[in-house]
């Protein structure tokens, strides 16, 4: 199946909690570690499926600030499986014109993976065909944190009325990528664990019992044809009202 949506019922911006490697293994009675690899072997796919239907921005939730308290085996796992797919991956992506950015703090990261992941944005920085951004070490609250602390760096000696929500973007995690229109979750949980807070204030939420290993760009449509049918208001009494109101600015 592919979907067949009007230019403007497609999302500007997606991004994904990429949620049920470990119970998509554990049902299989396979190591976690194959239920990482296999959920990573996904992400081209998805990437390659939401540049066909117009996306412009996807943003994946690899590995939370909260993910450091899993194994110390896992953790050493998921980073090398980190390295491993950014090694292989990027000449691709780069040779099919996909961006990719890396968000979050990667002062935990070895410095050979850092230095990996200053490489690939370089690499691809002018790539235009869709940007793949993967929030490793992130969290929301630490977004918000980070972007108030750099806003007054920038700022010495300026009162904090003075930090507005115009001011503070720029600090924050992709400040110049649109909000998020779609946010997935896979794995069938009903909650957005701390992920891009700030940015998904109007962002439409879509849960899906799907483990991740499992999401196919089948139930990519399935969840555009749901995004498709949606009201999109952002405050306002409705769609109408919404026009009026940017229409007088």
């Amino acid at each position: 199946m592919h979907n067949n949506l009007p230019a403007q019922s497609v999302p500007q911006h997606i991004a994904v909690i990429m949620d049920g490697n470990r119970r998509w293994a554990s049902k299989r009675g396979l190591p976690k570690a194959i239920g990482h690899a296999s959920g990573a072997k996904r992400i081209r796919g998805l990437v390659e499926a939401c540049s066909a239907r117009g996306v412009r921005w996807l943003t994946l939730f690899a590995f939370s600030t909260e993910n450091w308290q899993r194994p110390a085996d896992e953790v050493t796992s998921l980073m090398g499986l980190f390295l491993l797919y950014l090694q292989k991956e990027a000449s691709d992506m780069h040779k099919t014109g996909v961006r990719l950015k890396v968000i979050g703090d990667r002062s935990a990261f070895d410095a050979r993976l850092q230095t990996l992941m200053a490489n690939v944005e370089a690499m691809t920085a002018h790539n235009t065909k869709i940007t793949l951004t993967i929030a490793a070490n992130y969290g929301g609250r630490w977004d918000m944190l980070q972007a108030v602390q750099a806003w007054h760096a920038s700022n010495p000696g300026a009162p904090i009325s003075a930090l507005t929500e115009k001011a503070l973007r720029p600090h924050l995690s992709l400040p110049d990528a649109p909000e998020p229109d779609l946010l997935i979750r896979t794995g069938g949980e009903s909650r957005i664990s701390n992920f891009m807070l700030w940015q998904s204030a109007y962002t439409e939420l879509y849960f899906t019992p799907a483990l991740w290993p499992d999401f196919s760009p089948e139930s990519l449509d399935q969840a555009l044809a749901w995004y498709a049918q949606r009201d999109r208001r952002f405050g306002a009494a409705d769609a109408t009202s919404l026009t009026n109101q940017l229409a007088t600015g």
